[in-house]
């Protein structure tokens, strides 16, 4: 079992629902950045989803593209990223880090020294936005042999005859994209998600996560009541924009985590 693995299983028995943040690595400097990270545990966040930088992020909205670039301009690197999750994993060896982003930086640095780095460095699992399934060749079966969960996107477009494709090879969980449309955008329904997740559920036995839209306590537990986990990335990352200190952040976050475990 991987660490995402045996954290659902400890949710499950536990009748509670997980609580997903995202952070773009380095934004907006790789200090404050590692900061932030290593506070997410104790704010209550069941899984770290961690950005790689990247200069075109095509399916972000302008909150993350933002984010990209500041830690882009900081310096950012996927080796840094990677030197993060080490650090990270000095003081906790249970939360499980998901890395999000793009495949060009994974291509580029080589598909098999970057599934070497990632699981020594500490990674369970990819999601990786650009890569469809009939790609799983280039690194979702590798990453899977590897040891590292393959995390695919669901969305309101996949119908049943795609479905069970991107089902095919997926582990860990499958991230259900509430909205049609890019990162930040208008808030999900509980109403149209529900049936969505009920859907994807009785294709596979994985936990399903929503995620795109979700800004406060309410919404993730409206949504968190629907599904078996809530992910929060733009509403966090807009705290970082806008120039909190780190323990102002930690506390947005606790309050998100409370309204996805209070589901």
């Amino acid at each position: 079992m991987t660490r995402i693995d045996q954290k659902f299983a400890e949710l499950n028995a536990a009748g509670r629902k997980a609580f997903v943040a995202y952070v773009m690595a380095g934004d907006p400097d790789l200090e404050t950045s590692l900061e932030l990270v290593k506070g997410l545990p104790g704010a209550g966040v069941d899984v770290i989803e961690l950005g790689m930088p990247f200069t075109d992020p095509m399916a972000d909205g302008p909150t993350i593209q933002l984010a990209g670039q500041r830690a882009l301009e900081a310096g950012q690197t996927l080796r840094k990223t990677l030197d993060m999750v080490r650090q990270f994993r000095e003081t906790d060896s249970t939360t499980p880090i998901v890395m999000m982003g793009y495949y060009n930086p994974i291509y580029n640095r080589g598909v098999d020294r970057f599934l070497d780095d990632a699981r020594e460095a500490g990674i369970d699992g990819l999601i990786v936005v650009d890569l469809p399934p009939e790609e799983d060749e280039e690194l979702c079966i590798p990453a899977q042999k590897a040891g590292l969960n393959f995390i695919r996107l669901a969305t309101p477009t996949t119908d049943d005859a795609r479905l069970p494709k991107v089902l095919q090879n997926t582990s860990g969980f499958v991230y259900y994209v509430s909205i049609t449309g890019i990162t930040g955008a208008a808030a999900p329904q509980a109403g149209d998600v529900a049936p969505e997740v009920a859907r994807i559920k009785a294709a596979t036995e994985l936990p399903v996560v929503v995620g795109f839209g979700v800004r406060n306590p309410e919404t993730a537990r409206s949504i968190g009541a629907t599904a078996d986990g809530v992910v929060v990335g733009s509403a966090i990352v807009k705290q970082i924009e806008e120039g909190r200190p780190v323990p102002e952040i930690l506390d947005f976050v606790r309050g998100l985590a409370d309204g996805a475990h209070s589901a």
